[in-house]
């Protein structure tokens, strides 16, 4: 017997992309959208598709993500951001695959990163497998900040077929998310090792030569390099706001005492 499938998305203030999301998976069983309280359209396009439209207040990505697969009604689930699209292949091979008797308990599935309408195969970006599919008895979230992930007990599996991943549109959002990602990390890095001058010469430094030159960026030419560049100054900003962070809870310590 064929398992059916949910499909859950994450959304807020997406109305230039929910639309085109929904398109690619309005073939599955049941679709899920948690929307963080947008101020645009996004509830409006995704009601248009299911009546599983939810609000709940942005607490995280993880607190979204629990959030999404509580409210699904099937065992397997299909994880989808609203700037990603399943591509045609990819629909075929979820519906073979639910047909078939021998599932194993999760799927890592590839993605196409465009940036800037270019598709990135160089700086780490490609195959970019991320665990999407899965069966919820056997799944769980890792507890982070930022770049969040499922994690299914069980032997799992990867997937031949492509998310599309929109994830750089144009430079103003990028450098929104950059600035918003940075945050998220300095978050979790702010226990760790205090920040010196050094880490913010030489780390982003780093971090651009391993993404251009270690991971070929230059390969996919100006594109290669800008993405590179934003590794760098994603880096930049993480260090710079992990030492803001160590240092105003330190002056808060000594006010205290």
């Amino acid at each position: 017997m064929k398992e059916k499938l949910s499909v859950v998305i994450i959304a807020g203030n997406e109305e230039k992309n929910i639309r085109d999301c929904l398109e690619s998976v309005k073939w599955a069983d049941e679709i899920i959208v948690i929307d963080s309280e947008s101020t645009d359209n996004t509830r409006e396009i995704a009601k248009e598709f299911t009546p599983n439209v939810f609000v709940k207040k942005w607490e995280g990505f993880v607190p979204q993500r629990k959030f999404s697969i509580e409210k699904t009604s099937n065992d397997w689930v299909l994880s989808v951001d609203a700037d990603e699209r399943v591509s045609a292949e990819l629909k075929i091979e979820l519906q073979k695959l639910l047909g078939s008797s021998n599932k194993l308990n999760g799927y890592f599935v590839p993605r196409q990163n465009y940036f800037l309408n270019k598709l990135i195969k160089s700086c780490g970006w490609y195959p970019d497998y991320q665990m999407r599919l899965f069966n919820k008895c056997f799944a769980g979230i890792s507890n982070r900040k930022v770049h969040e992930g499922f994690e299914v007990k069980g032997k799992t599996g990867k997937l031949k077929n492509h998310l599309i991943h929109f994830t750089h549109q144009n430079i103003t959002d990028t450098i929104k998310k950059i600035n918003e990602y940075s945050y998220l990390q300095a978050l979790e890095k702010k226990n760790g090792k205090k920040v010196k001058a050094v880490n913010l010469i030489f780390n982003p430094a780093a971090a651009f030569l391993n993404h251009f030159i270690g991971r070929k960026g230059f390969r996919d030419g100006i594109h290669g390099l800008m993405v590179s560049l934003i590794h760098s100054i994603t880096n930049l900003l993480t260090y710079m706001k992990t030492w803001e962070l160590q240092n105003k809870r330190n002056g808060e310590d000594a006010k205290e005492k």
